[in-house]
């Protein structure tokens, strides 16, 4: 039985569970109905695995100017001032409204949260719950929506947003809802919407190595390119510098804060290498530590670097680290007495949907917030622990301005027509989608990893359009499922971010291309494209 009614319509659609999307959510369930669509369970998400924290001004000795400019310093000259003005100072305020959802953050006395820092910071700033931040965030989230009544519904994976556009209706292109494909039926549902909001995350899975959950397919990007909004600065992805090298360690990752608490990287025989690469050693931004170790590890011939942690007490590792210690341990590592095994993987999306101060993407009545968001807050890289407050703070401002706009529109809204699988066939032949999915993720780690090349991101660019044609055939020719679905957007994903890649002729934050190794002010400017932009590509 189909969770949704033949002619479901809603004011405020939104896909994805995360920071951002409940708290879209919350902030809108005032204003109208709201439904949230999670793609599975509905914790399951980049929020739920957040480790390090929250950044915002918090301490006595900290000032709204001083994160404002390491966060500029970290996005390498292309964040968008406005936009990290807002997100600063609107930071400790949405810590406050999390204390009141009853997120227990780590307090130092009865009066004072304990802040750590991280990489990039020149204060100590980042609020945290003990080394499981996220899962405490999304906990807290998830139960003030249950006490507020907002529908939520889990396997739901969105196909496409529907637009007049693709209607063929009359007046500017705008979001009039989705179709939705669920899980265990394999039924395709129209759900209109006054508002559509994207808040469905990241991208990670499009590479082979990440420390994104399997959810994180780039679905928000893609969906919103075909539907002709703007995308931006794709080519910066972020490498964490330290995920566990294990073979039995899926996506985990070792927190930032662990080098903020004095940890060290180590070579395999033992030496202290970070000073080579940056004066700012362990604490330099992402970006300059992930391509250190990579370098280290290339010049060396070594499988991986180390974190070494062992020359601070037991107790204290304990304290502060007890889900990382605990995981460690099950892999036969106590990081206690050795130095952890890591290496850079895929991480965060700094490009995304281009929005305004308020969410809004090019597409009138379609809203991105958070991760899939390009909102201009991290420029070139991300500082550490800047994504959960921006989900919060981008996630409030959407839902007021959204709010303020279903007032604006009222009405009535076309009807979506019933999901129509033409002659489409029983999928028979999943192999294929298997072995494109992989195709697709080695590509993209071999050729658009941490370093690029000019002639490396070519050959990927001819390589996925080869791909994402055999995959355009099978979609049309087979009766939908979610991993079909996933591996398109995967495919448009990949692709937008190399078509971003190879038109930065420059090396500046996330993106290093060893063909033009420095900076070109020329270039300071972001890179957009939209669907006219690929010539059908």
């Amino acid at each position: 039985m189909s969770a949704f009614s033949e002619s479901e319509h809603v004011d405020f659609l939104v896909l994805g569970g995360g920071v951002a999307g409940l708290t879209f959510a919350l902030e809108a369930a005032g204003h109208g109905s709201v439904l949230v669509l999670t793609k599975r369970q509905r914790s399951e998400g980049s929020t739920q695995y957040a480790q390090g924290g929250i950044a915002s001004v918090l301490g006595g000795d900290d000032r709204f100017e001083l994160h404002v400019e390491d966060t500029l310093v970290a996005g390498a000259g292309l964040c968008k001032r406005e936009a990290v003005e807002v997100t600063v100072r609107e930071g400790p305020e949405r810590i406050r409204w999390l204390r009141t959802l009853g997120v227990e953050f780590d307090k130092e006395g009865p009066e004072h949260l304990h802040l750590t820092r991280e990489g990039g910071h020149s204060r100590r700033r980042i609020a945290h719950a003990k080394d499981t931040t996220g899962r405490e965030v999304e906990r807290a989230l998830l139960a003030a929506c249950e006490a507020r009544g907002i529908r939520l519904v889990e396997d739901a994976v969105a196909v496409d947003l529907v637009t007049s556009g693709k209607l063929g209706l009359g007046g500017p292109n705008r979001a009039l809802g989705a179709y939705v494909l669920e899980r265990a039926s394999r039924d395709v549902s129209a759900i209109s919407a006054g508002v559509t909001v994207l808040a469905t995350g990241g991208a990670g899975k499009v590479y082979l190595c990440t420390t994104n959950p399997d959810v994180s397919t780039g679905d928000g990007v893609a969906m919103a390119w075909r539907a002709g909004a703007s995308v931006a600065n794709m080519e910066f992805f972020q490498f964490h510098p330290t995920g566990l090298y294990h073979p039995d360690a899926k996506n985990f990752l070792i927190s930032e804060a662990l080098r903020g608490e004095g940890g060290i990287l180590r070579n395999k025989a033992g030496e202290a290498f970070m000073a080579r690469y940056d004066p700012r050693k362990e604490l330099a931004p992402r970006d300059v530590v992930a391509r250190s170790i990579d370098a280290e590890i290339k010049r060396r011939g070594d499988d991986c670097a180390f974190l070494d942690m062992t020359h601070l007490p037991k107790p204290f590792l304990l304290e502060h680290f007890p889900n990382i210690y605990a995981t460690c341990r099950e892999f036969g590592i106590d990081m206690a007495v050795q130095p952890l095994p890591v290496v850079p993987v895929a991480h965060f999306m700094c490009g995304g949907v281009v929005t305004d101060l308020v969410g809004r993407t090019s597409v009138p009545h379609l809203y991105a917030v958070g991760e899939v968001a390009c909102t201009g807050l991290h420029g070139a890289n991300r500082l550490a622990s800047n994504s959960l407050l921006e989900g919060l703070v981008f996630g409030r401002r959407a839902a007021i301005r959204a709010a303020d706009e279903l007032s604006e529109v009222g009405g009535t809204r076309p009807r979506i027509p019933a999901w129509n699988p033409g002659a489409a066939l029983a999928p028979d032949e999943g192999v294929v989608v298997t072995h494109n999915w992989d195709e697709v993720r080695r590509l993209m780690w071999n050729y658009v990893g941490i370093v690029r090349t000019q002639k490396r991101l070519t050959r990927a660019r001819t390589r996925l359009a080869l791909l994402r044609g055999e995959i355009r055939d099978y979609y049309w020719q087979y009766r939908l499922t979610p991993d079909l679905v996933e591996l398109r957007n995967v495919a448009d994903v990949a692709m937008l971010i190399v078509e971003c890649a190879l038109r930065r002729k420059e090396s500046r934050g996330l993106h290093y291309v060893l063909d033009y190794p420095e900076k070109d002010d020329r270039q300071l400017h972001d890179t957009v494209l939209s669907l006219g932009d690929l010539d059908g590509r």
